[in-house]
């Protein structure tokens, strides 16, 4: 057997991706192993959203060059070194230019082609195989049916790629346009997944919400409203969640699920980026402020315990004092559970990276220091809320510490407890006795949860 190590940065797509490559190199004798020095084959599976996020790369290139020489010469053993995913994808020829010791450079949408990639690789050869295409044929069509059981929480990617070309955004260009899989494929892997002991799915996609399919039955085109109802149906499925999304694709089907599916848990992240007009317009984010909020406000109509997540730039190109305010306000008015928050940061080849009104680092560094205050004690303040409640927490893994376990709660806070690994896939009731800003905590007596009904709390405001 052969050691695959891979270290994933970003978002949850490039987990969900990380996982697949994995399954792609299994048939291949390939096997995970948690350390790098011990691996025949390290994938950097890389994101391009932030900033700096291609020098961060070749920081770690550089300590696998010390890896792999010292595997050669003191074991007398190849290791391959690759870099997949969006990085590889925008600066591959650079990547081939500053390190020539790397064997494979492989885009996000050539994954699948990884085998075949391993098989030309030659390490001896200082000469990097290269494959960023945008192919015809599609990454998901060739994915082994027989995944490794991902445990009581998986990821499945339904959706990639972006048609709103956001001025800030490079995934249009790493990510090609928007492509939703077969809504027959979805299904399939979903009930894979809760027979080999998933319990909650979270559906991911660039722009998840801009989802749609033509079911087999020629039952006219789905949106990712349907899609939820139709996994709903799954037996042992006891979860769902979805994300990213955006306001534009915020349908009246896929808010009235949140209504009408039990398992679809209360909490939505949604991004709005900003609260200015102005700002929005030159985001190409093609909505405004207010629009943005009569969603959150049919939202709670319809499921008044929602959770709200969102994502905020600041400093962008143009934003004033008052843009900034505006923000501030849009804040206030909706009140999150959770948010991230962020410097604006230009992305090589983005409309926004030419601007000619470029913000100050000091002011962006103070005005990011104002919001993550608000939002921080918005978050605080909805935790705190969550004391005394009793509320179904699934148990997804050992804590940090001896005889600690921690899960998620239908809000997406972390909960630890007291407890046992045995419990590991199970929803149990848990009474929260402590909040703290970035998690909840639980009296360590559980009593096991009513499987089938645990997208409820008792208790809650």
């Amino acid at each position: 057997m052969k050691k695959l190590y891979i270290k994933t940065f970003g978002c949850q797509m490039n987990v969900y991706d990380s996982e697949r490559m994995a399954d792609v190199l299994a048939p291949t004798g390939y096997v995970q192993t948690d350390a790098p020095e011990d691996a025949d084959m390290v994938i950097l599976n890389t994101c391009h959203i932030r900033e700096k996020a291609s020098e961060k790369v070749f920081s770690d290139l550089g300590r696998l060059r010390v890896l792999k020489k010292r595997a050669q010469e003191q074991q007398n053993r190849q290791m391959l070194i690759a870099v997949a995913g969006c990085v590889a994808q925008a600066e591959g020829e650079e990547i081939t230019r500053r390190a020539p010791y790397v064997d494979m450079v492989v885009g996000p949408q050539t994954y699948h082609r990884l085998p075949e990639l391993v098989a030309r690789a030659d390490p001896s050869a200082r000469k990097s195989v290269v494959d960023t295409e945008f192919p015809q044929e599609v990454k998901f069509d060739f994915l082994p049916e027989e995944a490794v059981p991902r445990g009581p929480a998986a990821f499945l990617s339904v959706q990639e790629g972006c048609d709103k070309f956001c001025s800030f955004c490079v995934v249009p260009y790493t990510r090609g346009a928007e492509f939703s899989r077969p809504a027959s494929q979805i299904l399939a892997e979903a009930r894979r997944l809760v027979a080999s002991g998933t319990r909650e799915i979270t559906l991911l996609g660039q722009n998840v919400n801009a989802w749609h399919g033509q079911a087999d039955n020629n039952d006219g085109t789905w949106g990712l409203g349907r899609l939820l109802r139709e996994l709903a149906e799954i037996d042992g499925l006891d979860r769902l969640r979805y994300t990213t999304s955006h306001p534009l694709d915020m349908d009246e089907e896929l808010m009235t699920a949140h209504r009408d599916i039990p398992v679809l848990m209360p909490y939505l992240h949604l991004p709005v980026q900003a609260g200015s007009d102005k700002i929005l317009a030159a985001m190409n984010r093609r909505h405004k402020a207010d629009d943005y909020r009569r969603i959150i406000e049919r939202l709670r109509a319809l499921r008044p315990d929602i959770a709200l997540s969102g994502d905020f730039i600041v400093g962008f190109p143009g934003e004033s004092d008052k843009d900034f305010a505006d923000t501030i306000k849009l804040v206030s008015d909706i009140g999150y559970a959770s948010a991230y928050s962020f410097k604006y940061s230009a992305r090589p080849g983005t409309p926004a990276s030419g601007a000619g009104e470029q913000i100050e680092e000091g002011v962006k560094s103070d005005r990011l220091a104002a919001l993550q205050q608000l939002l921080d004690a918005q978050q605080l303040a909805f935790n705190k809320k969550c004391e005394g409640m009793t509320m179904p927490v699934l148990i997804e893994k050992q804590g940090g510490r001896d005889g600690q376990m921690t899960g998620r709660s239908p809000f997406m806070q972390s909960v630890y407890l007291a407890g046992d690994a045995s419990w590991i896939g199970r929803i149990m009731e848990l009474e929260i006795t402590q909040a703290r800003q970035n998690s909840l905590w639980s009296a360590p007596a559980v009593i096991p949860a009513d499987t089938t009904a645990n997208a409820t709390t008792k208790g809650a405001a």
